[in-house]
């Protein structure tokens, strides 16, 4: 589901599948936690293919942002196309959870502004349980 493209010390840029829905969000956060796990502070998720998006996976979005945020880390969003993009406005979310235009251009963004500010994860909470 998720395709890990580049690996760093604390910082991980992975491709998101082309469709996330109530059947794939969990799997896939859990992909991403595992990688939270071995230590992944910043975790940039590329949209560049995905073409279906529905509220499990804004959902599963917002709660890998609370878990990298409890941790002091960060979620990085890139490449939504144009409709994800205008959706995600529409929603406020990115307020909470910017969307950078590229992998490279999420990067390169200074931490300030790539922070979620969603707050912590309730304890003991895990993506799809």
């Amino acid at each position: 589901m998720l395709t890990v493209r580049m690996q760093g010390e604390n910082t991980t840029v992975a491709q998101l599948p082309e469709e996330i829905d109530y059947d794939t969000a969990a799997l896939v956060g859990a992909q991403c936690e595992d990688l939270i796990r071995q230590g992944c502070a910043t975790l940039v998720l590329d949209a560049s293919r995905l073409v279906y998006l529905d509220s499990s996976g804004v959902s599963m979005l917002i709660t890998l942002s609370r878990i990298l945020d409890d941790r002091n880390g960060t979620l990085r969003l890139a490449a939504f196309n144009a409709h994800y993009r205008h959706v995600w406005r529409l929603l406020g979310l990115d307020t909470l959870l910017p969307v950078y235009p590229t992998a490279d251009a999420a990067l390169k963004a200074p931490s300030a502004q790539a922070g979620s500010g969603v707050g912590p994860l309730v304890p003991g909470h895990r993506l799809g349980g």
